[in-house]
């Protein structure tokens, strides 16, 4: 996880969206225990009682449980409920705005599919500049 905090949200949302991020990379996977409130505190220099709050909420999402006296733990199905829930946010919140985006540059979807982030004459320079090369002898 990353060290540095921003000023824009809670520490401990902040740690919440991290364990998110590392569920849905695959860092954390269904059944895997959580590091214990005590080395998360020390090892990010934070309130331990910020870090209890970040696991409690991810647990009353349903994505950790309790295991008494042992530890908290990634539920079974927490990634696919993450990227169900992740998936309607992009759609309702992100995807407007690049489909308003997409339309206003006139881009169309084999455009968008085939592009390698560089504008189409760089890319054509480019493919013309390797078939000349290739021509040589």
């Amino acid at each position: 996880m990353d060290r540095e905090w921003s000023d824009n949200q809670p520490i401990y949302r902040q740690l919440r969206e991290r364990v998110i991020a590392m569920i849905l990379d695959g860092v954390l996977k269904e059944g895997d225990p959580l590091p214990s409130v005590r080395t998360v505190a020390a090892e990010y220099r934070v309130n331990p009682l910020t870090v209890l709050k970040a696991y409690q909420e991810l647990a009353d999402e349903q994505l950790v449980e309790k295991r008494r006296g042992v530890g908290m733990f990634i539920t079974p199905g927490a990634r696919d409920l993450l990227l169900n829930g992740e998936r309607q946010k992009f759609l309702a919140e992100q995807w407007p705005r690049i489909r308003a985006t997409i339309h206003r540059l006139g881009l169309n979807p084999q455009a968008l599919l085939n592009s390698d982030g560089q504008p189409s004459s760089i890319r054509s320079h480019d493919n013309h500049q390797d078939n000349n090369e290739k021509e040589k002898p």
